[in-house]
Order: structure tokens, then sequence, then C-alpha cells
């Protein structure tokens, strides 16, 4: 008789490998290993040789890279969606991507359960289970770091026990940073950035780029183009929306910009501290912001605001896969229409200077905001509007004096 199979989420790292062997001795399952490839950029030559060794049955490396940009993170960046004023939620747009792909392989495979490496204090244990309950709900989810039968609570114990099993990878005790990364970001947690009184020591630290004091002495001008909210060209040269990231990306951490220092509230209750780089992804964010200054009304643009910061608690949350963010997503892309034009502005030492927008849907007129009396504005007619609008505000006054005056008396 066959075995069950569980599919794991596995990246190759330490933890990863240890739950191998522990899978096939805990529960006596076949496991296949599933790799969610996002743009992290790492090396991925020789992976499946490592799985095989310590122990899968099979491993798929799975590239989801434009489906990531496409469909996660180009609607985050149209919402203008930020968690707390800060995270362009760099993780929490890759989960549930990853989710789909692991639903997609355990089905492939005829497996019972998914198994993730996410610890019990974090976030991504919600997004990966949120994401699986949501697209398959009669699969058994395994996390090993919420399970008695896992023994482990240190690298030194993983690296013993997977020792013990054969497995004699070159892992060390690390001492570096925990760190995320995918084509939009990369995160960093531990290490000083726990206390959150010390600064972080960003020589040390950044990836991505570098800091704003050693970033060029020169300013660099960049043009982008936009059609109906989807980026379209940088400097004039067209490229899919993963190249456009990739090359801001390149051109946001040669001038320092997009990192982020933060104490964020974690979904589990806790203040966690964390530094973020996202380059591409701020510059991205700022050009769209820029150009939808010019071509949405005010209205529009207020309950935009509200929508995008409800996204942002949704994937946050892990919620992707509910009416709630189909529904935000729906009304976020009808607000998109006439976002077309181009965006120039100059890069800095970590700033994002705006130097010129243009729009063929501009709702801006020379005429009507000029100091210049216009045919189409009579100064006198605000008289009248000020007296309408103000009203409420004069007749809440006016009784206030009376009840005051009686008061006295």
């Amino acid at each position: 008789m066959s075995k069950e199979k569980v599919v794991l989420a596995y990246s190759g790292g330490l933890d990863t490998t240890a739950i191998i062997p522990w899978l096939k001795e805990t529960y006596n399952y076949d496991v296949i290993c599933c790799c969610v490839d996002c743009g992290q950029g790492e090396e991925l030559d020789g992976l499946e040789e490592r799985a095989l060794y310590s122990g899968a049955s099979k491993l798929y490396i799975e590239d989801i890279t434009d489906d990531f940009c496409e469909n996660y993170i180009m609607p985050c960046v149209q919402a203008d969606a930020v968690y707390e004023n800060k995270y362009l939620l760099g993780t929490s747009m890759a989960r549930p991507g990853i989710a789909a792909k692991l639903v997609e392989i355990a089905r492939k495979e005829n497996a019972v359960a998914i198994c993730h490496g996410a610890t019990g204090k974090g976030n991504d244990q919600i997004r990966f289970e949120l994401g699986i309950k949501a697209l398959a709900p009669d699969l058994k989810i395994i996390a090993p770091w919420r399970d008695d039968k896992w023994q482990m609570d240190s690298r030194d114990a993983e690296i013993e026990y997977c020792k013990a099993h054969d497995i004699h990878l070159p892992f060390s005790v690390d001492n570096s940073y925990s760190r995320d990364r995918n084509l939009w970001h990369i995160s960093h947690e531990g290490l000083e950035l726990e206390d959150p009184a010390c600064e972080p020591n960003y020589d040390h630290l950044l990836v991505l780029g570098v800091s704003p004091e050693k970033a060029p002495d020169e300013p660099e001008y960049l043009t982008m183009t936009f059609e109906a909210g989807v980026p379209k060209t940088i400097n004039g040269e067209e490229m899919k929306v993963a190249d456009i990231i990739r090359k801001l990306n390149e051109l946001g951490g040669k001038h320092g910009i997009g990192i982020v220092d933060i104490v964020e509230n974690r979904v589990v209750g806790m203040k966690s501290r964390g530094v973020y780089e996202t380059p591409g992804g701020t510059i991205l964010m700022e050009a769209h912001r820029q150009l939808e200054e010019l071509v949405l009304d005010r209205d529009t643009m207020a309950v935009k605001k509200d929508m995008g910061n409800k996204l942002a608690q949704v994937v946050y949350e892990g919620k992707w896969f509910t009416p709630l963010r189909e529904a935000i997503q729906a009304f976020v892309e009808s607000t998109q229409k006439y976002v077309t034009g181009e965006v120039k502005f100059k890069l800095y030492k970590g700033n994002i200077i705006k130097a010129g927008t243009t729009s063929p849907y501009s709702l801006y007129s020379e005429t009507l905001a000029s100091f210049t009396t216009g045919d189409q504005y009579d100064h006198h007619d605000a008289e009248g509007f000020i007296t309408l609008f103000g009203l409420p505000l004069k007749v809440r006054a006016m009784r206030m004096q009376e009840l005051e005056k009686n008061h006295s008396k």
C-alpha cells in the first residue's frame, strides 16, 4: 500500500530540510517538496539534489514571478495599499500566490496535507493557512513549530537532528538577520533590530541598495508611462511589469530609496520591529500616486484612500481569497480607466522629487487654477457657497451663544 503524500513548502534552508525527515518519521508521509519562486533571486541550482538527499521523493520548482507581479502586486499598487502608513506589503502579497501554488501541486499529487515552516509567533502562518483553507478546505495543514511532536527549539538542535538522519549539509549556527526576499522587497528582522532603541546597522544590513548617505551626489531623472493604471515604459523602453520592477529596484537601490524602519502590529497581537527595503516598489507607487493626483476627482480619491487602507489590512491579515478583497479590487479597478499618462521625477539620496506629470485625462485646468478671473469661475459665487457650506457651524455657534447668555442671567 502506498504512503499518503504531504506537500512541503520548501526553501532548502535548515528549517525545511529538517522538516523532511521529521514528516517521514512522525507521520509516515511521502514528502513532495515545492519551492515557489517569487523572484527572490536566490540560487535554485542544486535544490532538487538537496531535497532528494534529505529524503523527499520529488521537488517542484515553480516560478510565479509574473503572476505575482500582475495579479498580486499591481492590485495593491493601484489601491495604494500601505499597512500602517509605511509597509508596502512585500511578504504579505506573496503568500496567497504561494498558497495557491501549494494547493495546485497537492491536487496534482493527490496529497492529503500541506506543511509549512512558519513559526507560531508570526503573520505568515495565518497567511498560508487562510489561503489553503479558502482554496482547499479538505486538506490537512501541518505546522511543525506548533506541533507537540516537534522537539527542536534551536538551529543547533535542527543540525543535530539532520546529522542523526544521515543528512550532512553545510549548515552553520546562524548569526545573521531573519530575512524574506522576493522581487518586490526584502525584509530584515533580528539582531540589533530586536531593540527599538538601537539604530539599524545599515552597512551590515542592506541587500538591495545603499543608504541615502552613500548614494550618488548627482540626481538621476526618470520618466515612466502608465496605461489604465499599469506601468508600461521606463525612459521610453517598453517592458512587462516584472522587468519594470527589476529596473526600478536597480535605480532605487542605487539612490538609497525605499528603506523603512518600522515597529508594526502583527496579527497575532504583538509588536515587531523590522527594516524593509522596497526600492523599486516605492518608486512605482509614488509614480502611480503622482498620476492619480491629476486624473481622479476629489470624492473618488477620498473613498479610494479608505479602500486602500482597508485592502492593506485585508492583505496583511492573509484574507486575499475573500469576497471583501474581490469587492475592494473591483472598486479600485473601476478607478483606473483613465490613469494613463507620463510621470517624470528625479531620484536623489533617498528622495523621489517630482519633475512634471502629464495625462490626456488630466482634470487640472490652468484657466481655473490661476489667480486670473476667467469665464468659468466668478469669485462672487464663492460667497454664497461659503454661506451655505458654513451654515451648520454658524447655527451651532449662535445656539451656543444663546445658551451661554441664558445661563449667565
